[in-house]
């Protein structure tokens, strides 16, 4: 995308130093998955840049921006508005840093809960947010980013698991989206394992 190094520049003056150099993994991980799936690098990179793009906004301000621009928010968002930073970050990715691509919209709009269905655009930018060099306390780290390359649904699938027992244990509360992804994608796979019997 010819306009990245402007949205760069806009971008490092809204995130924080820790969360601008996560951004930078993901969208370099985003890359590096693009190639991988013969998959459009340009638009790969351009969602992997601007998925936290909301991320420093304030929850009341994610909240008041959600309202005017009649952003539907779940009932586990209004506890949570940290979790708004996805389709907050979709609208400011629109209109603050001019992106028209819908399929770079939806990516940046699911990456953190995933949704059913998801295209490989939406699975790529998931991934990569997991799985960037910098991130080092998720659990299975090592055998995900192995998978990462082999197959998008299979790794997407174990994200959700690991992440849903992750906060099963620490008794977090789980938006209902991350649980009807994982029945999704293990679903697909139980259907894809019974046909290759």
């Amino acid at each position: 995308m010819k306009d990245l190094g402007k949205c760069h520049k806009k971008l490092q003056k809204h995130l924080d130093k820790e969360r601008y150099e996560h951004t930078l993994g993901v969208m370099y991980t985003a890359a590096a998955l693009a190639m991988a799936y013969h998959y459009d690098m340009d638009k790969a990179m351009t969602a992997g840049l601007l998925h936290d793009c909301a991320k420093n906004v304030p929850n009341e301000k994610k909240l008041e921006l959600c309202k005017k621009h009649h952003i539907e928010v779940t009932e586990t968002e209004h506890e949570n508005p940290v979790l708004l930073h996805a389709k907050v970050g979709a609208y400011l990715a629109k209109k603050k840093y001019d992106v028209e691509d819908e399929e770079i919209l939806h990516a940046i709009k699911v990456h953190t809960t995933g949704e059913p269905g998801m295209n490989t655009l939406d699975m790529i930018l998931f991934i990569a947010d997991y799985i960037e060099p910098g991130r080092d306390k998720a659990q299975n780290l090592k055998q995900i980013r192995e998978m990462a390359f082999q197959s998008l649904e299979r790794t997407v699938e174990q994200i959700l698991y690991d992440t849903l027992h992750y906060l099963n244990e620490r008794s977090g509360r789980i938006d209902p989206t991350t649980e009807l992804t994982y029945e999704y994608f293990k679903n697909r796979r139980e259907e894809q394992d019974e046909y290759n019997k």
